[in-house]
C-alpha cells in the first residue's frame, strides 16, 4: 500500500484529504453513509476553501426548482466553494448539474452516499471511504465487500486519462487497520444472487413469458427457467417446478391466467403484464377498487398506492409517533382491511399509513421544505415517490377500464392531475391553462378567480398584478380573449 503524506490542517481527516486534493489539483469522491452525512461533510470542506466563486454553476443549483428549498441553499453554497454533496434526496436536475461539473473540473469533491457508486462514470483521482457501517434493520453492520470495491473502482479511471487512482479508508485505530485489510482488501466479494429468487419479480417474469407467449405450456415455463442463472442457482428442478405451480395457480386465481392445455392470458392478465405491475399488485388494486363508494375519498386511494410493494421503501414510523398515528387511523377509512397489531405485517401497515399521510399533505398544497421538516423526506425522494404513485395511479386507471368502473376512472384522473401539481381539487380547472401550476392557481384563486370564466372576466391590470405582464396575457388568449380586447387599465 502506498503512503501518503497528508497535512494536518484540520482535526478531520477526511478534510484534510480533501485539502490534499485539491492542492494537488485533482478530484476527489468521499463516499458516507447517509444523506445528512454527505451533507455535512460537505459543508465542512466547503468552509475551509478560499478565494473560490462559482457563482453561475451555484445559482443554478438554487434555482433548480421553481421554488427554491432549504436544501437548495445548502447545496448552492457548498457549490460555490467548488465543493457538492450527491444523494437520492437531491432532484434529477441537481444531480445533473453535479456530475457534469465534475467531469469538466469544476466541482472538486463530492460527498455522496453509495448511489454514486454504481454506473456513474467520474473522473475520481481519489476515491475516500469514511464510512465502512451502515444502519440497517439490523443494527450498524459492516458495508458489504463488493460495495467497498465499487467504492474504490471510481478512481484512476482510464477512459480520462489517469494512470494510477488513489483509494483511501480511513482507520482510527492499528487494529482497525489489519481488520479492514483483511476484510475489504484481502477478503473475498460475497456471492452474486438471480433477483428471479425473489417472488414478486419471479411471477411478473411468468406472467409475462405467458402474455407474450414465448411460453405456451408448463413445460415451456421450466425449460426457459432451468437455461436462467436463477435456474443455475437454484440447482432443484423439482422445487423450482413446485415454485412455478405455485404461481401459475395464483395467476389463474387472480384471473390472468387461464390454464388448459396451454397457458394463456386472459386481456386483463395481457394489460397487467404490460403495465410492468407486479401480478399480486394488480390484483390488490383489483380487490381494493371493487370497494370504492361515493364516501370513498383520495386519502383511501394513496392508502391503496402505498399498501402496493412498488411504492417501497416505505416512510417509517418513529415509535414517538405511534400514538398520533393511531389516532389518525381511527379517523380514515381503507379500501382493503386492517391488519391487526399482532399481525406481523402491522409495521408495514403503520409505514403505509404515514407515507399516505405525507402523499396527503402533498395534496393539502404543503412544499418541500414542509415535507422536509415534517417527514424528512427531501425533494428528489418527493419526486421519486411522485413518479411511482402516477404509475400506479395509471395503472389502476388501466384495470378499472377493463373493469368498466367508470366513475372510479374519473376519480383517478382526478388524482393523477393532483398528484402532479400537489394542490387540493378545487384549483384542478385552473390548472388546465398553460404556465399555470400549483402557485400562480393557488394566487388566482385567493383572488376569487375560480374558473376559466372568471379569467375571461377577469381585468388584464388584474391578472398582470397576480401573474406577471406575458403570463396575464398568454392566459387571455388561452380562454380566448385578444389583447385588444382586454381591459389594460394602469397597465396600459
Amino acid at each position: 500500500m502506498k503512503k501518503l503524506k497528508i497535512s494536518e490542517i484540520t482535526n478531520d481527516p477526511v478534510i484534510n484529504i480533501a485539502l490534499d486534493t485539491i492542492a494537488l489539483s485533482k478530484q476527489a469522491l468521499i463516499f458516507v453513509s447517509a444523506k445528512r452525512s454527505a451533507e455535512a461533510q460537505a459543508e465542512k470542506i466547503a468552509g475551509k476553501i478560499k478565494n473560490v466563486n462559482l457563482d453561475a454553476l451555484s445559482e443554478q443549483i438554487l434555482n433548480a426548482l421553481s421554488k427554491p428549498t432549504k436544501q437548495c441553499v445548502r447545496l448552492s453554497n457548498c457549490v460555490k466553494k467548488g465543493i457538492a454533496f450527491h444523494h437520492a434526496g437531491l432532484p434529477a436536475k441537481q444531480r445533473d448539474l453535479i456530475e457534469s461539473a465534475f467531469k469538466e473540473g469544476t466541482i472538486k469533491i463530492i460527498c455522496a452516499t453509495p448511489t454514486l457508486a454504481m454506473g456513474i462514470n467520474l473522473p475520481s483521482f481519489r476515491t475516500i471511504v469514511r464510512d465502512l457501517k451502515r444502519y440497517s434493520h439490523a443494527g450498524l453492520v459492516d458495508i458489504p465487500v463488493l460495495e467497498y470495491m465499487q467504492y474504490i473502482g471510481r478512481s484512476g479511471r482510464p477512459d480520462f486519462n489517469d494512470t494510477y487512482g488513489e483509494a483511501v479508508t480511513l482507520a482510527q485505530t492499528e487494529s482497525e487497520r489489519k481488520r479492514i485489510k483483511k476484510h475489504y482488501l484481502e477478503g473475498k466479494p460475497e456471492e452474486i444472487y438471480s433477483k428471479l429468487a425473489v417472488e414478486p419479480i419471479l411471477r411478473t417474469y411468468v406472467l409475462s413469458l405467458i402474455a407474450t407467449e414465448f411460453c405456451t405450456t408448463k413445460e415451456d415455463l421450466l425449460n426457459f427457467f432451468q437455461k436462467t442463472f436463477y435456474g443455475f442457482q437454484y440447482g432443484d428442478i423439482k422445487s423450482l417446478q413446485k415454485i412455478i405451480e405455485k404461481i401459475l395457480v395464483l395467476l389463474e386465481e387472480w384471473e390472468f391466467i387461464r390454464i388448459s392445455n396451454e397457458l394463456q392470458a386472459t386481456p386483463i392478465g395481457k394489460r397487467v403484464s404490460e403495465l410492468y405491475l407486479d401480478p399480486y399488485t394488480a390484483f390488490f388494486m383489483m380487490e381494493c377498487l371493487r370497494k370504492i363508494s361515493s364516501e370513498t375519498d383520495a386519502f383511501a386511494y394513496l392508502d391503496m398506492l402505498t399498501n402496493c410493494l412498488e411504492m417501497r421503501p416505505l416512510l417509517h414510523m418513529k415509535m414517538s409517533e405511534f400514538e398520533t398515528i393511531q389516532e389518525k387511523i381511527n379517523k380514515k377509512t381503507f379500501l382493503h382491511e386492517e391488519p391487526s397489531p399482532y399481525d406481523e405485517n402491522y409495521d408495514t401497515f403503520l409505514n403505509a399509513f404515514k407515507t399516505a399521510l405525507f402523499l396527503e399533505e402533498w395534496l393539502n398544497e404543503k412544499d418541500e421544505d414542509y415535507l422536509l421538516e415534517k417527514y424528512n423526506v427531501r425533494p428528489g425522494e418527493i419526486f421519486a415517490k411522485l413518479e411511482r404513485a402516477d404509475w400506479l395511479v395509471y395503472s389502476a386507471q388501466e384495470l378499472v377500464r377493463m373493469m368498466k368502473f367508470h366513475q372510479v376512472r374519473t376519480d383517478l384522473a382526478k388524482l393523477r392531475i393532483r398528484l402532479k401539481y400537489g394542490v387540493k381539487e378545487e384549483l384542478l380547472v385552473l390548472l388546465r391553462l398553460k404556465n399555470i401550476g400549483r402557485v400562480r392557481a393557488r394566487v388566482l384563486y385567493r383572488n376569487n378567480i375560480t374558473s376559466l370564466e372568471d379569467i375571461k372576466k377577469a381585468d388584464l391590470a388584474v391578472l398582470t398584478r397576480l401573474l406577471g405582464k406575458s403570463i396575464a396575457e398568454d392566459v387571455k388568449k388561452q380562454v380566448g380573449m385578444k389583447e385588444a380586447d382586454a381591459n389594460l387599465g394602469d397597465y396600459e
